[in-house]
């Protein structure tokens, strides 16, 4: 993505001529490299990641104590002290690290500028996860206000491409929070946008992880859901197996062994398994059972 999205960006925000990363991190001509106070910086507003990986910042720290900071963060100076234009993560990782400085070059900035500079640092990098990505397309085409059509010739993106991760927005809280740390991938998402029913999303996201479904299981499932507008809310429900196995899955976790739901001739039947009178007590423990 890096390169077709570079030049797309380049062609975004020519009129400011900022092409690329390494071009906002170059020292200018008669800069000053400064050691600025941890405590006057705050965050870019405009920082569409959110999301930092803590593994990789702890090793970012190490490195940090022991070589220090190798390349100045860029800041903005306002009212309040520093914004941080570019090098958030150094940023947090040299507080990981318990520095009280860090340096830096200090430039005059508008917001326009320092949300580009965010942008292009972060998606050049694709540093971003699917959800940050897509919140940082609603922010250029609502800053630049560009349609979403106008928006994907100039980054060299399909406008499929573009509307499918602009959808994601569209989930349940539950469900971006679990894109963004990867539990659900983009692939599940994707399905997942084209329902309607949010309790049916729901319960989709939850069944991803509980039964490690695959895109294609998924897609397979939803489609055997799907009704069509004419058909009733009653028959909007999930099938009555799909439903079971959900449910059979919350009582196994609920209780630590296998359950199984069955039907026989209208009469319903809950199984719960133990391995050993031990086990049985530990299940009858969970039910609130006490034998006297």
């Amino acid at each position: 993505m890096a390169s077709r999205l570079g030049r797309g960006l380049e062609a975004l925000f020519q009129e400011n001529d900022i092409k690329n990363v390494e071009e906002i991190h170059h020292i200018q001509e008669g800069e000053v490299v400064s050691e600025l106070m941890m405590t006057q910086l705050r965050p870019n507003p405009y920082q569409p990641r959110k999301h930092f990986d803590a593994g990789k910042l702890e090793e970012l720290a190490i490195s940090i104590k022991e070589h220090g900071v190798l390349q100045p963060i860029i800041v903005k100076k306002d009212i309040k002290g520093y914004i941080i234009v570019a090098g958030e993560r150094r940023f947090k990782a040299s507080q990981l690290a318990k520095l009280t400085t860090i340096p830096a070059i200090v430039r005059e900035y508008s917001d326009d500028l320092m949300m580009q500079h965010a942008l292009i640092e972060n998606l050049q990098r694709e540093d971003l996860n699917p959800i940050e990505e897509a919140k940082s397309y609603r922010l250029i085409m609502q800053k630049m206000n560009l349609t979403q059509e106008k928006f994907s010739e100039k980054i060299g993106k399909s406008r499929t491409y573009i509307t499918n991760m602009m959808r994601l927005l569209n989930l349940p809280e539950f469900v971006t929070d679990r894109i963004e740390t990867s539990e659900i991938s983009v692939g599940h998402a994707k399905i997942l946008a084209g329902i309607k029913d949010e309790e049916m999303i729901l319960k989709f996201a939850m069944m991803i992880k509980e039964e490690q479904l695959s895109v294609r299981e998924l897609e397979e499932m939803v489609r055997d859901v799907q009704v069509s507008p004419k058909q009733t809310k009653h028959q909007e429900k999930l099938p009555e197996d799909t439903y079971i196995k959900s449910l059979e899955s919350h009582l196994k976790s609920h209780f630590g062994t296998k359950v199984a739901i069955k039907d026989k001739k209208g009469k319903g039947q809950i199984v719960i398994n133990y391995l050993s009178n031990d086990d049985l007590n530990r299940v009858l423990e969970v039910l609130g059972i006490e034998l006297t």
